[in-house]
């Protein structure tokens, strides 16, 4: 106890406040590291379905031959016994419609829509998903994009299989292709990271989110909420925004069968995934209040804690050994923070594709207080720029 005495608390105001905010955002940290992202490692599967409903599989393709090459053969061949699969060809210019009436009447599930005009009124890719809705066949919609590659034959069913009559909306995960290079390891963490919050908040009655690589919903939930209605000129929010407008605790699931995992291509180059990662940010102002509350303070709270963590270190450490006391407890603090979002996201890892390697996850944590600071502040400079779908 005489450790603590000697730094005479009372005398460092200033310091105490700090630390006072410190120990509050890292309780606000770990509350979610162990009371909603902790959810994703108890998900319980779906009860086995006596009969399948009928689904319809849209594709949205801009310029994707190559990929729509890949990716048909797979769809046609999964193992469900009543769906068709719609390709939306918006204006593509690269042999895609030759590819439609030449080659891709091989097989008998898909078939093309081909869209050669751009409308004001809304954007392309919700133009064309509204297109493919309104035209589908089947009330279940399952939505997915050209770059995208399913895992198994069993990605259709295990996505059907967790909707009822109460949950219209299923909410699946897709990771991105693991290759070289730091922007890859950057692109993975930060969709993992993403999708660790978007998962886990939906398995706590807080749905705010998906994304359109992997996506189910009814058609009929659609239509009774106008689709995009509300955000027919924002560019994005195809999944996300009408998330945010239909998905509620009650009507949402989530599925994280390893066999419905979509892998979808990542970018390349640093200017590809910029461009992708602001369209994807500009939309989030359009979120429900309650939403972006949430996510201000998980994501603030991220970089607090280490802006927080590192300054009060070096401040102390300057009059070491006069504050010892306090090293001694933002050491403590700082490490269960660490190490309870190291042990939760490591086994969270395990059940999404191993998106994360489990050594890395506190590289991962730093790299991403990074992210969050530097992409603050270029999409405040950026905030009246327009964005685009390609």
């Amino acid at each position: 106890m005489d450790i603590f005495y000697s730094t005479n608390w009372f005398l460092y105001p200033f310091l105490n406040i700090l630390l006072g905010l410190f120990v509050v955002i890292v309780l606000v940290q770990l509350y979610y590291i162990l009371f909603v992202f902790a959810k994703l490692l108890f998900q319980q599967p779906p009860l086995e379905k006596e009969r399948w409903p009928a689904v319809t599989v849209v594709v949205c393709a801009h310029n994707e031959l190559e990929n729509l090459q890949e990716l048909l053969p797979m769809l046609n061949e999964q193992d469900y016994p009543n769906y068709e699969v719609v390709v939306m060809n918006d204006r593509s210019w690269d042999g895609t419609e030759e590819f439609a009436e030449e080659e891709a009447t091989v097989w008998n599930k898909v078939r093309f829509v081909h869209i050669r005009q751009e409308y004001d009124h809304v954007t392309p890719k919700k133009y064309a998903v509204t297109t493919a809705v309104r035209g589908a066949k089947h009330d279940v919609i399952l939505l997915t994009d050209a770059d995208c590659r399913p895992t198994t034959d069993q990605w259709i069913k295990g996505m059907a299989a967790c909707l009822t009559e109460e949950k219209q909306i299923v909410i699946g995960f897709s990771p991105y292709q693991k290759l070289d290079g730091f922007l890859n390891r950057l692109i993975r963490f930060e969709t993992f990271y993403v999708a660790i919050q978007y998962l886990s908040l939906a398995l706590a009655g807080k749905p705010y989110m998906a994304v359109g690589r992997n996506l189910m919903y009814r058609k009929s939930l659609f239509t009774q909420n106008k689709g995009f209605y509300t955000h027919l000129r924002v560019m994005g929010g195809d999944d996300d925004l009408l998330m945010n407008e239909i998905a509620t605790g009650h009507n949402t699931a989530v599925c994280l069968n390893a066999d419905t995992f979509m892998v979808s291509i990542p970018k390349t180059t640093w200017k590809d995934w910029y461009r992708q990662k602001k369209r994807h940010l500009s939309v989030s102002k359009y979120y429900k209040r309650g939403n972006k509350i949430r996510l201000a303070v998980l994501s603030g709270t991220h970089v607090l804690s280490w802006m927080l963590f590192l300054g009060l270190l070096l401040g102390c450490l300057w009059n070491y050994p006069a504050l010892l006391a306090y090293i001694i407890i933002i050491g403590v603090l700082f490490s269960i923070r660490l190490v309870s979002q190291w042990i939760v996201l490591g086994l969270a890892s395990r059940k999404l594709y191993k998106s994360v390697g489990w050594f890395v996850i506190p590289l991962m944590d730093v790299t991403l207080f990074v992210y969050y600071f530097v992409m603050s502040f270029v999409m405040w400079y950026n905030r009246r720029k327009k964005v685009r779908w390609r």
